[in-house]
This record gives C-alpha cells, sequence and structure tokens, in this order.
C-alpha cells in the first residue's frame, strides 16, 4: 500500500475507499468528494475527530463562502450528536467517538483581516469568526487571539479614521523619509502594527504553533493572505495584496476602489507550518479552482504557489470536490483511462493535442495520437480519426451561421448582463428576423453590484434636474397617483436618442427620470417637495454607510430598479420593448454571505408563470458546472429546471430546446459546445460600446474578475478572441481567411453555446444539483 494511505485517519481512510480513486501520486495527499456539501462533511468529520484527540489544541478556521457547509455541518452534528442517525452516518463516515466533542477548550486563533477596518462592521474577519466560530460553536473567546483593528496600539488617542483619513496606508514609510505631520503620525503607526504583528507571532509560537490549520485557496493560489510571491518563510505581517485578491475582495469592501487600496495583516507561511505535527487542510470546490489547485499540488515548493509550502508537513491535505480535482494529472489520467469513449470524448482529446504538441490540427498524423498518453487510447484509432474530429467541428460552425426564424426565444439571466456577454454576436442576428419572438429574463435584483457611490452620484445628478424644473413630468397632476406607472418606454427612448446624439447631459436627463418613477414606486411619494426630500435622505442614508455595508431593503430595491433600466436599455438597441424585458427579482437573492436555497411558491412559480405566458421554443440560460461563477447563476438554473419540469406535467415539451450559454466565469471546451458562432471586430465594437453606454453602473469595473482590471465587456472579448485563438489551431487559419463564408472571414473570436433537449437539461441540471446539494444520508 502506498505510503501515503497508511497515514491516513480513520475518517480519511473512509472517505479515501469510497471515493475509488488511486493512492495520489502527488506529494501532499488529496482527498476527493462528489459534491460541496460533502465536502463540508468530510471537513467537519475531520475536525472533529482532531478536536477528539487535541480537546486544547490550537485551531485556525478559514472565513469567506468556502467554509460554509464546513460551519453548517459541524453546527449540526453538536447540535445533534445523540441523534441515532446521525450516529449512524458519522461512524459510517469512520468517526466512533464515545461522547460529544467538547470545543470550548480549543485555542482559536484568527488567520488573517483587513487592516484597517472597523471590528464592528460586518464585513470585517473579526465580526465573522465571533459570530460563526466563537458564537457558533461555542468556543471560549477568552482562549481566542484574534485580531481587532481597534485594539492594536497606535500613538496617543488617535482613531484610525484621523491617522489614514482616506483608509489608504503607504508601506513606503517603513524606509522613506516623512514629508508631513501627518505622514509622521503614520510611519509610527505601521511601526507598531508591525511590532503587534512580531508580538502575535510570537504568542501562537508560544503556544506550539497551529495544531489544526483549515483554509481556502484564491483564484492566484494564495493560503490566507500570502498571495502569489510571498516568500514561503514568511510570518505574522502587515502587508500589500495583489489584483486578483483585490478582485476577490471587492464583494466584501464595497467595490475594487476599496480592496485596491486595503492592506491586510495575515499569518506567514511559516506561520502555519511552524508546528511540524500540524494538521493542514485545503479545502477547494469547483472546476474554476482547478488550474491553481493542480499548480499547488504538482510543483515543488515554489513561491508562485503559496500553497506548496504545506509539503514541508506530513499531515497537510487538500479536500477537494470532483470539480476542483478535475485538472490533476491523476484525474485526467484516470477520465481518460477509466470513462467510455464517446464522441465527445475523442473531440476534447484531439483537441488538446494540438496546443500540447504545437501542432495545426489538420496536420495530425495518426501517428502523433499513438505517441500521446490519452489519445492513444481511442478505441478504433485510424487515419481517418482526426478528419472525423474536425468534420464536427465544422459542422458546429456551420450551425452557428444558421439564423433561425419562426421561434419564440426566453433569454435568461442570473445577472443583469449576463445574457448579453454569453453570446450577444448570436442574438444580435437572431432578433434581425421579423419572424422571431425574443423575451428578455433577468431573475434576480443584482443591487450587489451597484455602489453606494454610483448611486449617490446618480441621486445628486436628478435633484439637480428636479430643482432646475428638468423633470417636467412630476409638475403633471397625476404623476405622483398614476402617472408614473405610464411611459417607463420613453425613459429608454429619450436616453438612446440623447445617446445618438452624443448628448451626455440628455442621457443624464433620461436616467433620471428612470430614477424618480422608481423613488416614487418603491416610497409611494406624493409631491415634489417630498421626492426632494427623499433623494436628500437616501444620500445622507448612503454617506453614513460603510463601504460593503449591507443596505437597507428599499435602498436594495432601487439599486436593482437601477440596474433593470440598464437591462432595458440594452435590448432597446435591437428594437426590444420594455414589456418584452421581465425583472423578477426572485426572492433567494438577498446580499447575505450565505444564500439562501430557492423556493418553490417564492422562486419556481413565478418562472412558471412566465413559461405559460410566453410559450417559448427556445430557453437561454447560464449553464455554468459546478462551483464555478457566482452561487446565483446555479440556484437560478435550479429554479428554472424546476419550472420547466413543473410545466412539462402540463404541456407537450418534446420541441423545446435548452441552449447553455458561459461568459466571464467559465467556458466551453469546443468538445462541449454544439454551437459555435463566429464573432466579427464589428461585434466586438458593438459589445463594447452598449456595454459601456448602457450598463452605466459597471463601467468602473467596481466588482471585477480576478483575471482582467476592467469591465466585463473587456474579459468577455479577451475570452471569445481566445478560443478562436484555438480553433485556429485545431481547424489551420486557411480555414478561417480563405472560407468561402464572409462571416468566418469576418471572425476574430467565437461564441459557444450547448443545445439539449428537455430530458437531456433536466439531467444536467440533477447532476449539477447532486454535484452542489448532494445528500450524505
Amino acid at each position: 500500500m502506498n505510503i501515503s494511505v497508511k497515514r491516513f485517519t480513520p475518517v480519511e481512510q473512509s472517505f479515501f475507499e469510497k471515493s475509488k480513486r488511486k493512492p495520489p501520486s502527488t506529494k501532499v495527499p488529496y482527498f476527493v468528494v462528489h459534491n460541496y456539501p460533502q465536502l463540508g462533511f468530510f471537513t467537519a468529520l475531520r475536525f472533529l475527530e482532531w478536536v477528539t484527540e487535541n480537546p486544547e489544541g490550537v485551531v485556525s478556521l478559514p472565513t469567506g463562502k468556502t467554509p460554509e457547509y464546513f460551519i453548517k455541518w459541524v453546527q449540526y452534528l453538536l447540535s445533534n450528536w445523540t441523534d441515532r442517525e446521525l450516529e449512524a452516518l458519522r461512524e459510517s463516515n469512520g468517526l466512533s467517538l464515545s461522547g460529544r466533542p467538547d470545543l470550548r477548550g480549543l485555542q482559536f486563533v484568527q488567520i488573517d483581516e483587513f487592516y484597517p477596518i472597523n471590528p464592528k462592521q460586518h464585513n470585517s474577519f473579526y465580526y465573522y469568526v465571533n459570530e460563526f466560530y466563537i458564537k457558533g460553536f461555542g468556543l471560549d473567546p477568552k482562549r481566542a487571539q484574534l485580531i481587532n483593528c481597534e485594539s492594536i496600539p497606535r500613538p496617543g488617542s488617535r482613531s484610525l479614521a484621523e491617522i489614514f483619513p482616506r483608509q489608504r496606508v503607504d508601506l513606503s514609510l517603513r524606509y522613506r523619509e516623512c514629508k508631513s505631520e501627518l505622514e509622521k503620525l503614520q510611519q509610527e503607526t505601521i511601526l507598531m502594527v508591525d511590532q503587534w504583528c512580531s508580538e502575535y507571532e510570537d504568542r501562537i509560537r508560544e503556544k506550539g504553533g497551529i495544531g489544526f490549520f483549515l483554509g481556502g485557496i484564491g483564484p492566484d493560489g494564495h493560503i490566507a493572505f500570502n498571495v502569489r510571491g510571498s516568500d514561503l518563510n514568511s510570518t505574522t505581517r502587515l502587508t500589500e495584496t495583489n489584483f486578483e485578491t483585490q478582485a476577490a475582495a471587492a464583494t466584501d469592501l464595497g467595490g475594487i476602489e476599496i480592496s485596491r487600496n486595503r492592506l491586510v495583516i495575515t499569518i506567514g507561511l511559516a506561520t502555519i507550518t511552524y508546528n511540524p505535527d500540524a494538521t493542514a487542510i485545503i479545502i477547494a470546490a469547483g472546476e474554476a479552482k482547478a488550474g491553481i489547485v493542480k499548480a499547488a499540488l504538482e510543483n515543488r515548493p515554489n513561491v508562485r504557489y503559496p500553497a506548496t509550502a504545506l509539503q514541508r508537513l506530513d499531515k497537510s491535505r487538500f479536500y477537494l470536490t470532483e470539480g476542483a480535482a478535475s485538472g490533476l494529472t491523476d484525474s485526467v489520467d484516470q477520465f481518460y483511462r477509466d470513462t467510455p469513449w464517446t464522441p465527445e470524448k475523442i473531440q476534447r482529446a484531439v483537441v488538446d493535442l494540438c496546443p500540447r504538441i504545437h501542432k495545426f490540427g489538420r496536420r495530425l498524423t495518426k501517428e502523433d495520437l499513438m505517441k500521446d498518453r490519452h489519445c492513444s487510447l481511442i478505441p478504433d484509432l485510424d487515419d481517418g480519426t482526426v478528419s472525423r474530429v474536425l468534420e464536427k467541428l465544422k459542422a458546429k460552425i456551420a450551425r452557428g451561421l444558421t439564423i433561425e426564424e419562426d421561434q419564440v426565444f426566453l433569454h435568461t439571466g442570473p445577472h443583469h448582463d449576463d445574457i448579453m456577454l454569453g453570446f450577444l454576436p448570436h442574438i444580435m442576428h437572431l432578433v434581425r428576423s421579423p419572424l422571431n419572438q425574443h423575451h428578455f429574463t433577468i431573475m434576480t435584483s443584482g443591487f450587489t453590484s451597484v455602489t453606494n457611490e454610483y448611486v449617490v452620484r446618480v441621486l445628486q445628478a436628478t435633484r439637480d434636474f428636479l430643482d432646475q424644473g428638468r423633470i417636467q413630468m412630476t409638475d403633471y397632476p397625476d404623476f405622483f397617483m398614476e402617472g408614473y406607472l405610464h411611459k417607463w418606454d420613453k425613459d429608454v427612448y429619450h436616453y438612446l436618442d440623447r445617446m445618438a446624439a452624443g448628448n451626455t447631459e440628455g442621457c443624464a436627463r433620461g436616467l433620471s427620470h428612470r430614477i424618480v418613477r422608481a423613488l416614487v414606486d418603491i416610497y409611494a411619494l406624493q409631491s415634489k417637495p417630498e421626492l426632494a426630500r427623499k433623494i436628500d435622505d437616501i444620500i445622507t442614508y448612503l454617506r453614513s454607510c460603510y463601504a460593503g455595508e449591507k443596505n437597507s431593503p428599499d435602498v436594495q430595491k432601487l439599486k436593482g430598479m437601477i440596474r433593470e433600466f440598464e437591462e432595458e436599455l440594452v435590448w432597446a438597441h435591437y428594437g426590444v420593448r420594455v414589456k418584452n424585458v421581465t425583472h423578477l427579482r426572485l426572492g433567494f437573492y438577498t446580499g447575505d454571505i450565505f444564500t439562501e436555497v430557492p423556493d418553490r411558491s417564492r422562486d419556481v412559480e413565478p418562472i412558471l408563470a412566465l413559461l405559460r405566458k410566453i410559450k417559448p421554443t427556445v430557453i437561454s440560460l447560464a449553464l455554468d458546472p459546478e462551483g464555478s461563477g457566482p452561487d446565483t447563476h446555479y440556484k437560478v438554473l435550479q429554479a428554472i429546471a424546476e419550472a420547466v419540469r413543473m410545466w412539462r406535467r402540463e404541456t407537450d415539451l418534446t420541441r423545446l430546446r435548452i441552449w447553455g450559454y458561459r461568459n466571464v466565469w467559465y467556458r466551453f471546451h469546443p468538445s462541449e459546445a454544439d454551437i459555435i458562432i463566429p464573432v466579427s471586430l464589428n461585434s466586438m465594437a458593438v459589445l463594447q460600446q452598449t456595454f459601456m453606454n448602457c450598463y452605466l453602473s459597471q463601467r468602473d469595473a467596481s466588482f471585477p474578475s480576478y483575471e482582467l482590471d476592467g469591465p466585463f465587456s473587456e474579459l468577455t472579448r479577451k475570452i471569445w478572441v481566445e478560443q478562436h485563438q484555438l480553433m485556429e489551431l485545431v481547424l489551420g487559419r486557411d480555414f478561417w481567411y480563405r472560407n468561402e463564408h464572409p462571416r468566418l472571414r469576418a471572425a476574430h473570436g467565437l461564441v459557444l453555446l450547448k443545445e439539449l433537449t428537455v430530458d437531456q437539461f433536466l439531467h444536467e441540471a440533477q447532476r449539477l444539483e447532486k454535484s452542489m446539494e448532494g445528500q450524505i444520508l
């Protein structure tokens, strides 16, 4: 038996055997479970197993969304310890204990924190660990070592807001000469924080080091806030972060404008590995993490991959979902070795071979395939294997050139801009036919992507126009009674008409008209003076909120209605009427760190009613893999799937087709796609212009992807281009620039769609449901 298997704990041994995988080939062992909740269940059992053996041990546990199911399972198991069914469940998974673990003796060490930040804020990690670990797990707060920015020493009685007026900390003051009295104060504060960090490290080491460390892994591979490039011997310190980490933190802090300039206090990699007997576990879920997981596990210790520092520890582990493990060499080999060969799998093998050996697809030979460890396994491999694959890919491109007619399209998006970023170039061609009907539905309010600062700017402009008497509709006698309910499409036309004329102020007026209608609708306002006071009240309220604070429901609704106006602007470019753009505002979308699951009556019934009304022949939707992209994408998919199931009980859906799209969060492999759509430079320009002119709240890219520091439209273009570059390699450049079809000659990007029947879609939704919510019992 492999030596790594011999040192597994009973819980780990149980899960390893159930995974039916071969022993890992990596230095740090990893374990693979089917789904996200099972990852939390496995981690919870291992934690309780360790606690039983180390009742007064030192533990460090993570913050954020990744540990959601770990937290829930620990609390559920402890609260229902005597339940016989749960007892049997624990024992069947390797945890056999005589009594309930007592967590009060544990010594908790906080991993990291933003600096500066008020510990009372709900987006501080200090608040998180107190809420979910100290209170949630019943730990003794007196035995906890926490990072409270307010309690860290600083000069005199000055507040952090006085010392760092804009909450910006310039670490160059550690070394350079101060240029003002304020800088001298800041320099002294920084040095005092540095001393505090050194003492924080000493206190951890005096405890013998961390005994149980649990952490996630960031998009750049960061562990705690030890970002890519961190010294593998780093200790607790005040430090800067990189863009990938700032982008991931933008939602917590209220935008990249805040997170870009916010420093962090973090324990170091040497802090985590100081105790040679420490159990250090990294948990990761979803295919989006597959690349960085592979890099962390398959490289020797290297500052590019901070998690490689864990190779120092015999008891370091990675606990992964199947999606997160999918990029590992072991997993890829197992996929090609042990799963049935389908046409899609053959296409994947051949397509991936091209960049691997840097060879055009049409020049691949049977010998090339035979030399490859994966392609050599293709059954009935012959001289025609490559040509058959290339013909199938060309057929997918031919489908992308087909303009369908006599169809009723229901385009759905989890958030505003998802549809556009998913496959705008194809929609641009489809809407040209008057024989098609197009309906656009946004499932959630999307308020979390609108910053307070943007709303303040818009409200101030609206107040100015109101004071100048330039929102004349408010003068109509019935406006505040019912007039505000009419001509919402006129706001859209007004805005686009002024945009066409290059009249920026006119566009601002068009937006202000919609803001006024939204305010009257939300607050039941009765007069212009009341409207003016309400605008002032909201501005005052927003300025009093800390960055990242959850807004009141009324302000959430206002932010959502701003996004709804933006979506209407986009599709009005193509003659789509406001009445054909539906905003469902599903209730599970709350803005909380751990969001609710969709409810049938609240979230599914509105979708079902829409299906009954529109009777679509094609439904487009975001089809992301397990754990990739926002949680909202998955939950919307499940709500749509349930609505389709219910609709099928009363309607024949044999002709209904489902188009799955992906955008900035994940990508289809060409083998997965059924429709490949060429994208011209003109389409790319239209995407960029439309995005920047319509999604006004998103122009500053306050909540960007970690992949690109800019608006989503730029990242989308980059993805389309990369997809085309891959197919240039596979099919050859001359296939494109010498092609008889002008759209293929003009193509410099590609959009990929997956087409499903109803049965296939419901099966895929069920598969994703198992990967995200799979039952443990």
